[in-house]
C-alpha cells in the first residue's frame, strides 16, 4: 500500500492526484486560503480530511 493512501497529511502533489487536479490548483487553493494547510517543520502539507471535504470527496 502507498503511504500517501493513509496518510493524514499529504505533499501537494499527492493532494492533487488524490482529488484528480493538477498542483498548481492545490497551490493556488492554499495560497487564498480555501484549502487548508499546515506547516510541519519546513513543508507545509495538505490535511487529508480538509483536503476532501473541500473537494466532496468521502474518504
Amino acid at each position: 500500500m502507498n503511504k500517501s493512501e493513509t496518510s493524514l497529511a499529504l505533499t501537494y502533489k499527492d493532494a492533487a492526484a488524490l482529488v484528480g487536479v493538477e498542483y498548481r490548483t492545490i497551490k493556488a487553493g492554499v495560497e487564498r486560503g480555501t484549502i487548508p494547510s499546515v506547516q510541519l517543520g519546513p513543508r507545509r502539507m495538505i490535511p487529508r480530511a480538509g483536503l476532501l471535504r473541500v473537494f466532496g470527496v468521502e474518504g
